[in-house]
Formats: C-alpha cells, sequence, structure tokens
C-alpha cells in the first residue's frame, strides 16, 4: 500500500522532485560547513522567498522571481568578498521582513505564506521536477571538478598564495550552485524545510562518517530517507510537509550525540 501510494498519479511528480533536491541540498550541506557558510542556506532561502512573494504580488511566476532574487542576494555576497556567515544573517533578516511586510498587504498574503513557511512540495508540477533536474545535472557535473579547489582553498590556503592562483572562479561557481538550488528547495519544500535538509543530514554525517566522500554519501542516504518518510507522514496524516520535514529530521540528531566522531567531525 505505501508504495502504491508513494507512486501514484497524483503524488509523483512531486515525489520525485523531492527525491532530487534532497540529496542535492544534504551534499551542498557538506560543503557549507567545510566552508563554514552553513548560514548562506537559510540566507538564500529567505531571498529566494522575498522574491516569490513579490511575484505573487505583481502577478509574475514564482520560481523565476525566487531564482533571480537569490542570484541577486549571492551576487551582493560575491561583491562582498567572504565576510562569514554575518552576511547571510542580513540576507535572513532582509529577506523575512520584506516578505513578511509585503505578503501581510496583498490579499494573497496567505497562499504564499503557506508555499514559503509550510512547504507545498505535495503540490510541486511537472515544470518544478525539470528545474530540479538540470540544477542537479549542474551539480553533478561542476562539484567533481569544484571539489579538489574548494578543499585545497580551505585547508591549504598557503599552496595557493605561494603558487599566486586565484580561487574566485571557483568560489563564485559554487555559490551560484547554492543559490540556485536554495531557491528551487524553498520553493519546493518550503524555506524552514530546505534549510534543515542542507544542515542536518550533513551535520549528522559528519559525526558518523570515516572520510569526506563517505560523509557525503551519508549525508545523501539520510536526506533520502528522511524525505521519504516525511513525504508519506504528511499524505498519511494530512499534515503540512514543511514542519513534518523538520521534525523528521531531528529525529536523526540522537545519531550525532550518542557516536563517536567520525574523522570528518
Amino acid at each position: 500500500m505505501t508504495a502504491t501510494l508513494l507512486w501514484d498519479p497524483l503524488f509523483r511528480d512531486p515525489l520525485m522532485v523531492g527525491l532530487v533536491l534532497a540529496p542535492l541540498a544534504a551534499v551542498l550541506g557538506c560543503w557549507l560547513r567545510v566552508r563554514d557558510e552553513w548560514l548562506a542556506c537559510l540566507g538564500y532561502t529567505h531571498a529566494a522567498g522575498a522574491g516569490g512573494v513579490l511575484a505573487a504580488a505583481i502577478h509574475v511566476p514564482m520560481l523565476p522571481a525566487a531564482m533571480a532574487a537569490a542570484c541577486a542576494a549571492g551576487g551582493v555576497k560575491a561583491a562582498l568578498g567572504r565576510v562569514g556567515n554575518e552576511a547571510f544573517a542580513v540576507m535572513l533578516l532582509s529577506g523575512w521582513a520584506f516578505a513578511l511586510l509585503l505578503a501581510a498587504n496583498h490579499p494573497r498574503a496567505d497562499v504564499v505564506g503557506r508555499v514559503f513557511l509550510d512547504g507545498q512540495i505535495l503540490f510541486a508540477s511537472r515544470d518544478q521536477l525539470w528545474v530540479a533536474l538540470g540544477v542537479a545535472v549542474v551539480a553533478l557535473a561542476s562539484l567533481p571538478v569544484l571539489s579538489r579547489r574548494l578543499l585545497r582553498q580551505r585547508f591549504q590556503p598557503a599552496h595557493h598564495r605561494a603558487n599566486r592562483r586565484t580561487h574566485w572562479a571557483s568560489g563564485l561557481a559554487f555559490d551560484l550552485l547554492v543559490v540556485l538550488s536554495m531557491a528551487v528547495c524553498s520553493m519546493a519544500m518550503g524555506v524552514m524545510a530546505a534549510f534543515a535538509m542542507v544542515l542536518v543530514p550533513a551535520w549528522v554525517a559528519w559525526r558518523l562518517a570515516r572520510g569526506w566522500h563517505m560523509t557525503l554519501w551519508l549525508s545523501a542516504g539520510l536526506a533520502v530517507i528522511a524525505y521519504l518518510c516525511a513525504f508519506l507522514l504528511a499524505i498519511l496524516l494530512d499534515q503540512p510537509f514543511g514542519p513534518v520535514m523538520v521534525a523528521v529530521l531531528l529525529t536523526g540528531l540522537p545519531l550525532r550525540l550518542l557516536s563517536r566522531p567520525g574523522t570528518s567531525g
């Protein structure tokens, strides 16, 4: 019965959207932890949310507007350089304030609020699936290329200085990938669910895994399992997806607290 419900034509596209985005968000979460920029996902999702609310107010498609707003926030961050989590905190507060003020003065405020706060993965469309697949393909193609540069930039900064190499291009490419991924995730899963998907699986895997590659695989696996559980519970209990997703992810925290540190932790 569970398998039949998951593959019901009504839920097939939403299920696939989440199965693409969940492991992508979790893997990016590992990289954001390496770069000490874990708050980026929350900043970018709130920027995307503000763009989506604005799109609803002026009657334009929400997903492109959300992606454009997140890219604009990423552009500002890139112009400022690596300024730490403080920049993302400013994004978070600005996006939150703008979105709520605009929504409070717009007749579609209730609908828009549910999209970004509750998470509307069960209403994801085929168009969102194609966008998610496109972002995932870009990530699969670019992360192996960026991987060595990003790790060396983080753990061996003297290597770049000694060889007079700049790393702005790889950093900018990674930032753009995070921006696009967080915009799509926030539209599909909700702002807080997208943040939790980036934060929690990577946090748990960081403690359990023995090595970097195992951390990536374990983080992605935990994200997929949590997503499937949340998807089913949201349907069976008739509850909003976002809070259910966050609650399911938080049940994995005891694994981190009770385990011994892995080599990544």
